[in-house]
C-alpha cells in the first residue's frame, strides 16, 4: 500500500508533527506500507523518520501573525514559489501512484497548490482515494464559513473527496454544525477522537535525574510550541521570576522557530536566575512534560494532546492570531476541568505567577478523569483499512481496539 501525506506548513511545527504522528502509527499498523510526506516544513530534516517513511521537501512558505503568506527563504515571488510547489506535488503523485492521499487542513492545498493534482487524480487516477484531515477546531465559525465559501471548499470536498477525518470529538466542537457543512460533506465526515501521544524517549525518572532535581523539587515546564509567536508568554513568565524568585525549578523550551534576537534576550535574562534552565529545542518534549509537575503552554493541538495524554496539570495561554482556534479549544476544555486557561488579554506576570502557585499547591489533587476520546490513531488505521480494503496488522503490543464510534460519527 502506498500513501501520500500532504502537510500544511506555513506556520509553526504543529501540522507536520501531527501528520508524522499519524504516519508513524500507520507504519506499525501496516508493516508493508510506504508513506511519502509532502511538505515545506524545515523541521523534516531534524525529525526522526522510521523505516517505510520518506519525504519530498517543498520550498518553504511562511505566514506571519496577520495571516499573510510569502516565500520564506527564497527571494522569489509568491506565485512562482507556489507554481514550483504545485508542479512538484503533481509530479510526485503521477510517479508514486498512491492508493490514498491524506490532505491536511486545506482541501485544495496552501494557496490552492493542490488544484492541478486534484484535477489530475479525477481524470487519470480515479482509483486513488482522497481524504481530508481536519483538527478539532479551525477558527471561529463565522471566519471559517466565510473562508470555505469563498474558496469553494464545500464543493471541492463534495465532488472530489472520499472522506473527512476530524481528529476531535463533536462533544467539544462539532465541525459539521459549527461550520455549516452541507449534507454531502456531513455524510463524508468521521470523528476520530484526539491523538494520544506516545510516551517520551526518556522516562520521568531519568530526566529529573539529568536535571538534578530532588524528589521534593517542583518543576514547571514552559513551552510555547514552535516558538514563532511565543515570546510574549516566555517574557511574561521570566518577568514574573525576576520580580519574585520562585521556590520551584523552571525549564523553558523556547522552540526552534523563536526569532534569534528574542531567544538570545531571554537566554541572557535566564542566566541570572539560578533555578531556571533553557533549551532551544528537544525531540523529547513529551518526556520533559512527564518529568514536570506543571506545564505552562500555548494552546496548540499537539501540545494539548500531550498534556491530556499525560493527564498533566497545565496552565494554557492560547494565541488569538491569525486564527482563534487555540482560544476556542482552551476555553471549552477548561470548562471541562481538563486544565486552567488564561485569556491573553488577562495575562500579566503577577496573574501567571499566582496561577502557578495555586496549581502547585494543588499538585496532590488529581486532574479531571473525564478525558475526551483519545483513540484517533487506531480509528484512522481502521478507517484507512475500510477505504483501501487493506487489513490492519494488529499484534497485541500495538493495542489497536476496534473503534466503538458514537452514533453521530457516520451521519
Amino acid at each position: 500500500m502506498r500513501l501520500i501525506v500532504y502537510s500544511h506548513d506555513a506556520f509553526g511545527l504543529g501540522n507536520i508533527r501531527r501528520m508524522l504522528a499519524i504516519c508513524q502509527y500507520l507504519i506499525k499498523a501496516y508493516p508493508k506500507v510506504s508513506i511519502l510526506v509532502i511538505s515545506g516544513s524545515p523541521a523534516l530534516h531534524s525529525l526522526r523518520l522510521p523505516q517505510g517513511l520518506d519525504y519530498i521537501k517543498l520550498p518553504c512558505l511562511g505566514r506571519d501573525e496577520s495571516g499573510t503568506v510569502s516565500s520564506k527563504y527564497l527571494e522569489t515571488d509568491l506565485n512562482d514559489a507556489v507554481k514550483l510547489r504545485s508542479d512538484l506535488i503533481l509530479s510526485t503523485v503521477q510517479n508514486f501512484k498512491p492508493d490514498l492521499i491524506l490532505v491536511d487542513k486545506k482541501p485544495d492545498g496552501l494557496q490552492q497548490e493542490l488544484q492541478a493534482t486534484l484535477s489530475y487524480i479525477k481524470m487519470h487516477q480515479p482509483e486513488t482515494k482522497l481524504v481530508l484531515l481536519l483538527r478539532d477546531i479551525l477558527d471561529r465559525p463565522e471566519a471559517t464559513i466565510a473562508q470555505w465559501q469563498r474558496h469553494g471548499y464545500y464543493d471541492t470536498i463534495a465532488n472530489l473527496y472520499d472522506q473527512v477525518w476530524v481528529v476531535g470529538i463533536p462533544e467539544i466542537f462539532d465541525v459539521r454544525h459549527e461550520y455549516q457543512f452541507p449534507p454531502a460533506v456531513v455524510q463524508k465526515t468521521r470523528f476520530c477522537g484526539y491523538i494520544r501521544r506516545e510516551p517520551g524517549i526518556k522516562s520521568r525518572q531519568v530526566l529529573r535525574k539529568e536535571l538534578q532535581l530532588q524528589p521534593a523539587d517542583k518543576l514547571v515546564l514552559l513551552t510555547p510550541g514552535g516558538g514563532a509567536d511565543g515570546y510574549h508568554l516566555v517574557d511574561t513568565y521570566v518577568r514574573g521570576l525576576e520580580a519574585q524568585p520562585s521556590e520551584w525549578r523552571s525549564l523553558i523550551i523556547s522552540g526552534s522557530e523563536m526569532p534569534t534576537d528574542q531567544r538570545e534576550q531571554i537566554q541572557h535574562r535566564v542566566a541570572h536566575l539560578p533555578l531556571v534552565e533553557m533549551l532551544e529545542f528537544t525531540d523529547d518534549l513529551v518526556g520533559y512534560m512527564d518529568a514536570a509537575d506543571l506545564v505552562v503552554s500555548m494552546g496548540g493541538y499537539n501540545t494539548i494532546g500531550e498534556i491530556l495524554s499525560l493527564q498533566k496539570r497545565a496552565i494554557v495561554v492560547p494565541r488569538l492570531q491569525p486564527v482563534e482556534e487555540q482560544w476556542l479549544r482552551a476555553e471549552r476544555m477548561a470548562k471541562m476541568g481538563l486544565f486552567q486557561a488564561i485569556h491573553p488579554a488577562n495575562l500579566t506576570s503577577t496573574h501567571l505567577m499566582q496561577c502557578i502557585q495555586n496549581e502547585l499547591r494543588a499538585i496532590e489533587t488529581s486532574v479531571s478523569s473525564a478525558l475526551p476520546d483519545m483513540n484517533a490513531l487506531p480509528r484512522i488505521a481502521e478507517y484507512l483499512s475500510r477505504l483501501v480494503r487493506e487489513p490492519v496488522f494488529c499484534p497485541s503490543w500495538l493495542n489497536i481496539p476496534h473503534p466503538v464510534l458514537a452514533a453521530t460519527a457516520d451521519c
